[in-house]
C-alpha cells in the first residue's frame, strides 16, 4: 500500500476535502467550509493547514465560538443535513463556548464537526495555558464537556488515530437515524507530528444519505390501526424535510383524506392552501389544530420526536381510544410513547404504508371539520395581526406587518422566546421551506447566527430574522459577520423590555413580576438601548420605527437594501395570541397567594389529562 508522509493537521484537512456528497445527482463538497477562531491550541498547525488549503476548504473568521457554530448548524438545517460545517477553536474557553451550540445540534439532530484544540498528549508542559485539571483523573480536559452533547466524541493522542476516528465521525453525522454533532478533540502536540498515512485514506469518497426501508410487519400493523380509525391526523415533523418527503406527505394526506398538523420544526412542510393543511399543533399551535388533537383517535407522527410542545405534554390527546403510529428513521424516536413503530425513512415509509392502505380513506366529515375550524382560526389570526394604530404594537402585529409585505419565498427565522409561536401562527407558508427555527434546545441568540447560516445556504432568498431585545443583547456579533461576508439579512428587533415570554409564564404560574422584564429587575441605572445605532456601528443599515405603518415602509426599504438591514420597534410585553394547549411547567403545591391557587388548579386539570405510560 502506498504511503504519504503528512503532519496530522494536514492529513485531517486533506481527508475532509476528499469527502463529497451527491445532492440532486450533483457531486458537492461534504464539508463546504470551516468557521474558526484561532488560539494557541489550533493556530500553529491546524490553522496553517487550513490557510494552505483555502481554495478547497474555505475558512470563515468567527467572532464568538458559540455564534459561529450556530451559523454552521443553521446552514446544515437549511441544507437538510446534506452538507456539514466545521467549527474549530483553541483549548479552554474557546472550546467550552461551543458546548452550547453542540447541545443545539444534538437536540435538533443536526450535524456539525467540532475540532477544538486540546492539551498536550505527552503531558510534559502540563498544566498548559487554559488547562483545567482534575486531580484524580489527568485524562479529563475541558473538552470532555462535549461528551453529553455529541453523538460521536474522540480525542486524538496519536497521529494515526485519525484513520479510524474521522470516517466514524462522518458516518455518524450522515446517518439519518443517529445524525448529530461530532467532536474530535485535537491534542496540540499531535497536530504537528508526522505519520506515513495510506494514500487510500485520501481518495475521493462520494457519500449519499441512506434511505432505510420500513419493515413489512410494522407497515401492516400500522395500516391495521389506521384502517380502524375514524378521526386520524398526520403530524409532520422536521424529519419530513430531511427525507425530502413533502410530496409523499401531500399525496398520502389527499389519497387517505387525513388532515395534516405540523410541529414547529416541521412547519412549512405543507403550504397553507393545501386541501388538508391544518397548521401548527401543540403549545405553539392554534386552537383549531389542538381541537383536532383532542378529538383524534389516531395520530400518525412522521419524522418527529413528539416533544412536549407538540403533544401539550401529552395532555393534548383526550380521546380515550387514542392510538399512535410513529414513522421515524430513528428506532429510539419511533418506539416512544406506546407507539406502533414504523422504523424507516419518512418518504419510503409513507409510500409503502399508502400502498398497503390501498383505497382506504378517512370519513370526509373529519377533514371538512378541520377546514372549517382552520378558517375560523385564520380569521382570528388575521384580525389580531391586522394593521393597527395601537400605540405600542404586539408581536403578532409586527409579524403581520412583515408577512403582508414579504414575498412567498422569504424565509422567517426564530428561536426561543415568544416570537416562535407568534411567527408560526402568522407566517402561514405560501411556499415550502420558508420557516426555520431552533426549538429543540430553544437557544437564545440562534436567531441572528442561525439566520446567517440559513442565508449562506439560500443566497438567492430573503432571510428575515425575528429577534427579541433579550436575545439581541445576548449575542449580536453576527450582524457584523453578515455585513463583511455580504450575506444580507433583514433583522426585526422587537424591544419589549426584557424576557417578556418568561414574565408571562411567571404570571401564569401565580408569581409576581420579578427579574424578567427590566423594569422588575434590580436595575437602578436602567437606560434604553438604541438597537438601530448599535447595528449601524457594525456596518448594517438600520432604523427605529414606532408604528406598524412605519414598520411596513421600513421593511420595503430593507427589501431593496443590498446589505443587512436592522429594524427596531418597541413592542407590547403583555399581548399574545390565545393559547390552547397545556404545558407541564410546575407551580407551587403550597400556594402563597390567590394567583398561586388558580395556577395550581389549572396545573392539576392539565395533569389529569396526561396520557400515562409515555
Amino acid at each position: 500500500m502506498k504511503k504519504i508522509t503528512l503532519t496530522c493537521a494536514h492529513a485531517i484537512i486533506k481527508y475532509l476535502i476528499s469527502q463529497k456528497i451527491l445532492i440532486d445527482g450533483k457531486k458537492e463538497p461534504l464539508f463546504p467550509g470551516v468557521f474558526g477562531i484561532f488560539g494557541h491550541g489550533n493556530v500553529a498547525c491546524l490553522g496553517q493547514a487550513l490557510e494552505e488549503n483555502q481554495k478547497d476548504l474555505p475558512t470563515y473568521r468567527g467572532h464568538h465560538e458559540q455564534n459561529m457554530a450556530l451559523t454552521g448548524i443553521g446552514y446544515a438545517r437549511a441544507k437538510r443535513r446534506q452538507q456539514i460545517f466545521i467549527a474549530t477553536s483553541s483549548v479552554g474557553p474557546g472550546a467550552t463556548n461551543m458546548v452550547t451550540a453542540a447541545g443545539v445540534a444534538m437536540s435538533n439532530r443536526l450535524p456539525i464537526l467540532f475540532l477544538p484544540g486540546d492539551t498536550y498528549a505527552n503531558r510534559i508542559p502540563d498544566p498548559v495555558l487554559q488547562q483545567v485539571e482534575h486531580f484524580n483523573n489527568p485524562s479529563i480536559t475541558a473538552n470532555d464537556a462535549f461528551k453529553p452533547v455529541t453523538r460521536y466524541f474522540d480525542r486524538i493522542t496519536r497521529p494515526e488515530q485519525i484513520i479510524q476516528s474521522f470516517p466514524n465521525a462522518v458516518q455518524t453525522m450522515l446517518d439519518p437515524a443517529d445524525c448529530g454533532p461530532a467532536c474530535i478533540s485535537l491534542s496540540q502536540d499531535i497536530q504537528g507530528q508526522i505519520f506515513d498515512y495510506p494514500e487510500d485514506f485520501f481518495k475521493e469518497k462520494i457519500h449519499a444519505i441512506r434511505r432505510p426501508r420500513p419493515d413489512e410487519f410494522q407497515i401492516k400493523e400500522a395500516a391495521n390501526k389506521i384502517k380502524s380509525s375514524k378521526k386520524p391526523i398526520l403530524i409532520s415533523g422536521g424529519g419530513v424535510f430531511y427525507s425530502d418527503a413533502m410530496d409523499a406527505l401531500s399525496k398520502f394526506a389527499i389519497k387517505h383524506n387525513i388532515p395534516v398538523a405540523q410541529t414547529v420544526m416541521g412547519y412549512s412542510t405543507m403550504k397553507r392552501d393545501h386541501s388538508h393543511y391544518a397548521g401548527q399543533i401543540g403549545g405553539l399551535g392554534g386552537k383549531n389544530t389542538n381541537m383536532l388533537a383532542k378529538q383524534t383517535d389516531l395520530a400518525i407522527a412522521v419524522g418527529t420526536k413528539l416533544a412536549d410542545f407538540t403533544t401539550g405534554s401529552w395532555a393534548n390527546f383526550e380521546n380515550k381510544d387514542f392510538k399512535l403510529v410513529s414513522i421515524n428513521v430513528s428506532r429510539f424516536d419511533a418506539n416512544k410513547h406506546l407507539a406502533q413503530a414504523v422504523v424507516g425513512d419518512a418518504r419510503a415509509s409513507l409510500d409503502e404504508l399508502s400502498a398497503v392502505l390501498g383505497e382506504w380513506k378517512a370519513p370526509n366529515e373529519w377533514n371538512k371539520k378541520s377546514q372549517v375550524e382552520l378558517k375560523s382560526w385564520n380569521e382570528y389570526v388575521d384580525k389580531e395581526s391586522a394593521p393597527t394604530n395601537q400605540k405600542v404594537p404586539s408581536y403578532v402585529q409586527v409579524v403581520g406587518a412583515v408577512y403582508r409585505n414579504s414575498d412567498p419565498s422569504d424565509i422567517a427565522v426564530t428561536a426561543a422566546g415568544g416570537l416562535v409561536g407568534e411567527v408560526a401562527q402568522v407566517w402561514r407558508p405560501r411556499e415550502l421551506n420558508t420557516h426555520e427555527t431552533e426549538w429543540g434546545f430553544s437557544c437564545m441568540s440562534y436567531e441572528i447566527s442561525g439566520a446567517l447560516g440559513i442565508k449562506m445556504a439560500n443566497p438567492h432568498k430573503e432571510v428575515i430574522s425575528f429577534v427579541g431585545d433579550g436575545s439581541y443583547l445576548l449575542n449580536n456579533s453576527d450582524i457584523y459577520s453578515s455585513v463583511i461576508t455580504k450575506n444580507k439579512l433583514i433583522i426585526i428587533v422587537c424591544d419589549n423590555g426584557g424576557f417578556a415570554v418568561i414574565n408571562r409564564l411567571q404570571l401564569f404560574k401565580g408569581g409576581k413580576e420579578f427579574n424578567n422584564l427590566l423594569k422588575s429587575s434590580n436595575t437602578p441605572g436602567l437606560v434604553g438601548v438604541d438597537f438601530a445605532k448599535h447595528a449601524a456601528s457594525m456596518g448594517a443599515k438600520s432604523e427605529e420605527v414606532s408604528s406598524i405603518s412605519d414598520l411596513e415602509e421600513a421593511f420595503k426599504r430593507a427589501k431593496k437594501s443590498d446589505i443587512t438591514y436592522v429594524i427596531s420597534i418597541k413592542t407590547e410585553p403583555y399581548q399574545w395570541l390565545e393559547g390552547s394547549s397545556f404545558w407541564d411547567s410546575p407551580t407551587l403545591e403550597i400556594p402563597t397567594s390567590e394567583e398561586n391557587k388558580e395556577a395550581l388548579k389549572l396545573y392539576k386539570e392539565g395533569k389529569s389529562k396526561q396520557r400515562q405510560g409515555v
